[in-house]
């Protein structure tokens, strides 16, 4: 079944209320106050089935001008309206004003009721009709049926019905298989049930016992029930009017404004650029002016500046701004939103959010440039950007977290976008152009570092990734290795393939000299500052061949200050292990070596290091 979302729109008093009472059987004034004073004050809602393939939801909005910001928290959902015009007054004021902001919405699809038909000539209601095509005129409404209808006779109720059906069969659907975001209209407490937060499901779905996130108190609640248009579901799907009774917050917990997601998916931010179109009936509009801002069916403070460099926007102009919110909102790109003025408080305008994480500018950038890619929609230029820009890429989730894009569209885009997927336990998205740079840069170090260091095998990778990727994330270092197939990564020791340790004549007498020195010690051996001092090259060249011997094993490093021969420690290990089982002290232990305490702790704590002891006390027990 297809569910589209009616919204009504009109001046107070034009009978919206009884038309949907009329064509529904709902009366959507559910308030006391409602009822005495004959006027919508809150949202209402109903619905109605239009034969077995399609449903309607219906918002019904108060068309006072004290509760337009009423209406603007139900506008927002809804896939098309039905403006109403009451034959009697034709256009007034708040049908100019709910007809902009259905505009500014982006709403797209509609139709006309010309309501009260009954209370006047003929004559008077087709001048209205002639009234109405020329006030939309040039708009999504050019075009669309004019219905007069009478919610107190039935006239043209079957045909309105028709209409309605006609114009909802090309209305577009909710998209079920987007992220999950329910804006909320209300909150309140159900007896024996808890919680209740009902809104229009705007995009994917929700099941039972599916643990949501409302934003933007990022406060985590379980859904324990659903229903839509009062029906139990176990699913509820993007286009349908949605209750769900959550577990984990309280009715003010999760006011009007709050919008619930799927859990540690979305953000809410306070900052964020859009395009802007200031309303040709509205005054000029200074830099830094403060507005009431309205999306979804949040009303928040916030100040517009603009960022074309001007200090003021002119009635019916469209301009790149910057808003700043007083209060974090969940907005997503794409997202419409309406501005109001403090005073006095009337729509003057609206437009669409293009970038929820916005850069700082230098005085010579030009924002729109940047800006127009990001507002144009196509997902491989705005992905590449934004790639770009965070220079060592960025997470999938960020991607996904700023843009709302499924992952799936993100991974089908990375190679059109000029991008690498580097799948980590967070998958992440790196600039082809920035690997094939740190390539080349790596090739540079290391042929500058085996020049400067001949006797070494290669860089520490920790040393490398500090000069080709500084604080990079540590796997960016491995994909740039996997680029350079002349480079070869050994444990943490990374070198060009061609590289070589070559040592001239005096260097291979020196390693043999250190060697010799350590091997004819035994157990005590000189310190190895000594046997350096001795080898009679450099100090420098002499403490690269210690380096060499400890790396080929030839000799090993028991302490700070103390390396033995790998034989010394061979004959050590062969000695203890044929005392398997035994206990033993330190002093049995200098007997059974032949060494002093300077040699005998550095020497046990190595061997319980390796294994072959394990201290117990003050004794030892041979594994």
């Amino acid at each position: 079944m297809k569910h589209v979302i009616v919204g009504t729109a009109g001046h107070i008093d034009h009978g919206k209320t009884a038309l949907v009472r009329a064509l529904t059987g709902i009366d959507t004034d559910r308030l006391e106050e409602e009822k005495r004073r004959g006027i919508s004050i809150e949202l209402g809602f109903a619905h109605l089935e239009l034969g077995p393939e399609l449903r309607l939801g219906f918002v019904d909005v108060p068309g006072h001008e004290r509760f337009v910001k009423n209406m603007l928290a139900g506008a927002w959902g809804i896939d098309l309206v039905l403006l109403v015009v009451a034959a009697d007054e034709s256009i007034k004021p708040q049908t100019r004003e709910h007809f902009d902001i259905c505009r500014l919405l982006g709403i797209r699809r509609g139709l006309v009721a010309l309501t009260k038909a009954d209370l006047v000539e003929a004559e008077l209601v087709e001048l209205v009709r002639l009234e109405i095509e020329e006030f939309v005129r040039g708009s999504f409404l050019e075009g669309a049926p004019i219905v007069p209808v009478s919610a107190i006779t039935g006239q043209g109720l079957d045909e309105l019905k028709a209409a309605l059906a006609s114009v909802a069969a090309g209305t577009p659907e909710k998209d079920a298989t987007r992220h999950f975001r329910l804006p909320v209209d209300r909150a309140f407490r159900l007896h024996g049930f808890g919680t209740v937060v009902t809104g229009t499901l705007i995009s994917g779905t929700v099941a039972r016992e599916d643990q949501v996130e409302a934003h933007p108190a990022r406060r985590r609640l379980r859904v324990r029930s659903i229903q839509v248009h009062g029906q139990p579901v176990v699913r509820a799907r993007a286009g349908q009017r949605t209750a769900l009774n959550v577990i984990g917050a309280e009715p003010q917990e999760v006011p009007r404004g709050t919008v619930l997601t799927a859990p540690d998916l979305f953000h809410a931010v306070t900052v964020f650029d859009a395009r802007l179109e200031l309303l040709a009936s509205a005054r000029p509009l200074k830099n830094r002016a403060p507005v009431h801002f309205h999306a979804g069916t949040a009303e928040i403070q916030a100040e517009v500046r603009l960022l074309d460099g001007s200090e003021v926007l002119q009635p019916g102009e469209t301009t790149w701004a910057r808003i700043v919110l007083r209060e974090p909102a969940l907005l997503l790109p794409g997202d419409r939103f309406i501005i109001r003025l403090f005073s006095p408080v009337t729509t003057i305008g609206g437009g669409s959010v293009v970038d929820i994480k916005p850069r700082r500018y230098r005085r010579e950038e030009r924002p729109g440039e940047r800006l127009s890619v990001l507002a144009s929609g196509a997902l491989t230029e705005t992905l590449s950007l934004m790639v770009r820009e965070a220079h060592y890429g960025m997470a999938v989730q960020e991607v996904i977290a700023r843009t709302g894009w499924m992952p799936a569209e993100v991974e089908q885009k990375t190679g059109q976008a000029g991008l690498i997927l580097i799948r980590q336990a967070e998958p992440w998205l790196v600039s082809e152009t920035l690997i094939e740079s740190a390539v080349e840069n790596l090739r540079n170090v290391l042929e500058q570092y085996h020049r400067a260091h001949p006797l070494k095998p290669g860089i520490p990778k920790e040393e490398l990734r500090n000069r080709v990727l500084p604080r990079a994330p540590g796997f960016l270092l491995d994909c740039v290795l996997n680029r350079a197939p002349d480079v070869i990564a050994e444990a943490e020791t990374v070198r060009l393939a061609t590289h070589r340790v070559e040592l001239q004549a005096e260097e291979q007498r020196a390693l043999a000299a250190i060697e010799r020195a350590f091997e004819t010690a035994g157990l005590a051996v000189p310190a190895p500052a000594e046997v350096l001092a001795q080898s009679g090259i450099d100090a420098a060249r002499a403490r690269a061949l210690l380096e060499l011997l400890l790396r080929q094993g030839r000799l090993v490093r028991v302490g700070e200050d103390l390396v033995f021969h790998a034989s010394a420690i061979e004959r050590l290990h062969a000695m203890i292990a044929a005392r398997r089982g035994q206990r033993f002290g330190v002093a049995q232990f200098k007997e059974w070596t032949g060494v002093s305490r300077k040699y005998a702790i550095p020497l046990l704590e190595y061997l319980d290091r390796e294994r072959v002891t394990r201290r117990e006390g003050d004794l030892r027990v041979v594994l």
